[in-house]
């Protein structure tokens, strides 16, 4: 589907002509079938070992582990015609029902990452002139977009990539780290599912980086899309609207009484919107109160600038879709960015169009269907990071008692540029 390099096309392009040479018969080929071990096994965006891993984190996996014991949001609310905290108050007495203990909600990891990409900024900012990569930081929540990073740019772009955990990973990080500590249980004893619009958010929860090895156990176990939520309710036989709406839990969640709070800008995790706030306030003393976006080839690409006396003080954009990601490669490779800050997903217009999350219905096409969902997200009373305060106490209290080195590791990551193989013997048919 998106293909880093284009290289299947190549391949299948040698294959006719293989076909062509060798005068083999039409009718001794049999249909082709592409999976991910044919067309990715180029590097192009995921190898065929993490193709596995993928099948590893399903809905039946975490059924399994459920069955064993005994015992996302606005795609399910525009499918049920449902608000979010509704849904978000269903989903947990569903998953409640089933034998989980706990449910947390994304959006509390979300203001730690946020205050954390905040504070990353302003250091990259500080050091600009004498790391001329420091700048532009480049939004890394998107696993997608990590991916073809890694595998296709390697260590030329990595330097620029914002190296602060996405909100899955920073609830890794909570819930296998603060969670298991105040219960006073190992690590290896919690299961820990998160509930993602995307599929490469497994590919995510399965890096090396996340991987706990004093206890053998990974930070994020299982990552189900919300398609395979609606799966697990349609094989309990039960409708999201017939379930008893319970009381949301309040730890490690952003909630305002039983209403889902959410986050201002965009459906990507609003970090151009907080940062680009956060940095005019602390580096001009600034105070933005609504953000106006410029179109610029797309409505996928779209510039937010802070201008005073005619001279540019902040230039951010919002880059999404491989193309304009491209776009966005090449002007950096020629020394043509003007940018500090640069939201980047692989998904056109966002998270919000992730591919886990739901399918329209018959008579609805997928603009109608993203529409309502983008709908319903900016519908959400949405919450400040740093006037939050559960999250700025645990951010202070549980960080400080780690020590700086174990806080860093605890709220960042790194990546790992990958030697592409370019050898056609490698490509399994």
């Amino acid at each position: 589907s998106n293909c880093a390099n284009c290289e299947l096309k190549i391949c299948l392009m040698e294959t006719r002509q293989f076909r062509k040479n060798a005068h083999i018969s039409q009718k001794s080929f049999y249909k082709a079938k592409i999976t991910l071990n044919d067309c990715l096994a180029c590097s192009g965006c995921i190898t065929s070992a993490e193709s596995v891993l993928i099948t590893q984190q399903s809905h039946e996996d975490l059924f399994r582990v459920l069955r064993q014991n005994k015992q996302v949001s606005t795609s399910l609310a525009a499918h049920y015609g449902l608000s979010s905290s509704e849904v978000a108050r269903r989903l947990t007495s569903f998953l409640k029902n089933l034998g989980v203990h706990h449910v947390f909600d994304t959006g509390f990891s979300r203001s730690f990452s946020l205050l954390e990409s905040q504070r990353e900024f302003l250091e990259r900012f500080s050091r600009k002139e004498e790391d001329k990569k420091a700048l532009p930081m480049l939004a890394s929540a998107c696993p997608g977009w990590i991916c073809y990073a890694e595998k296709t740019h390697g260590e030329f772009i990595l330097p620029y990539i914002s190296t602060t955990r996405s909100p899955q990973q920073m609830m890794g990080s909570l819930v296998k780290g603060y969670f298991a500590s105040q219960k006073g249980v190992s690590p290896q004893k919690i299961y820990h599912v998160t509930v993602m619009p995307c599929y490469d958010k497994k590919l995510e929860a399965s890096r090396p980086d996340f991987y706990l090895s004093e206890y053998e156990t990974r930070e994020v176990d299982c990552v189900i899309t919300s398609g395979e939520v609606l799966k697990m309710l349609e094989e309990e036989n039960v409708s999201l609207r017939d379930v008893e709406v319970g009381h949301l839990d309040t730890m490690f969640s952003n909630v305002c009484g039983e209403e889902l709070l959410g986050h201002a800008g965009s459906g990507s995790g609003g970090y151009l919107h907080h940062i680009y706030k956060h940095a005019a306030k602390q580096l001009f003393r600034v105070e933005v109160d609504e953000l106006t976006y410029k179109t610029m080839k797309n409505k996928d690409f779209q510039e937010v600038t802070l201008e005073k006396d005619g001279q540019v003080l902040l230039q951010f954009a919002a880059v999404y879709g491989f193309r304009n990601i491209q776009n966005l490669v090449q002007k950096l490779k020629r020394g043509k960015s003007p940018y500090h800050f640069v939201e980047v997903m692989a998904c056109p217009s966002g998270c919000l169009n992730g591919g886990g999350q739901l399918k329209p219905s018959s008579d609805q096409t997928n603009k109608e269907l993203l529409q309502q969902v983008e709908e319903l997200y900016r519908g959400e009373r949405p919450s400040v990071p740093e006037q939050d305060s559960p999250v700025a106490e645990l951010y202070q209290s549980w960080l400080e008692s780690m020590g700086e080195e174990k806080a860093r590791q605890l709220l960042h990551t790194q990546y790992h540029s990958v030697e592409k193989n370019t050898s056609g013997l490698s490509i399994k048919w």
